[in-house]
């Protein structure tokens, strides 16, 4: 899959993600410093899916209703990496259908999905 990490996203996220074979655009290593509508813009335009642990991104697209490709928000611990990159893995594995167009909430126990459009 496609993604884009917002500069919060964790190294070991996206490492363990690149390893996996997904192709990651990492804004801490492209873009740091970028704000957080520059980086949604690019995730959009490159049709990525957002990664972030920035509840922001949620006020983006919902409250303000900016356009998204897809959005994957990690509310989980934030140095857990590996934790993460778990919970992940396993959403992907069961969910990767259901990502493009949604706003999706990860937390440590469930997964909940908001469509977008």
């Amino acid at each position: 899959m496609r993604f884009a990490a917002d500069e919060c996203c964790d190294a070991v996220l996206v490492a363990g993600l690149r390893d996996d074979g997904h192709d990651i655009w990492y804004a801490r290593e492209s873009a740091q410093g970028a704000d957080d509508e520059t980086v949604l813009q690019y995730a959009l335009s490159e049709e990525r899916i957002l990664l972030t642990e920035d509840k922001d991104f949620g006020e983006l697209v919902v409250r303000l209703r900016l356009p998204a490709w897809g959005i994957i928000l990690l509310r989980m611990n934030p140095a857990d990496g590996v934790a993460k990159l778990a919970r992940l893995q396993e959403v992907l594995q069961h969910h990767s259908a259901h990502l493009e167009g949604s706003f999706v909430v990860v937390d440590p126990s469930q997964t909940r999905f908001r469509r977008l459009r």
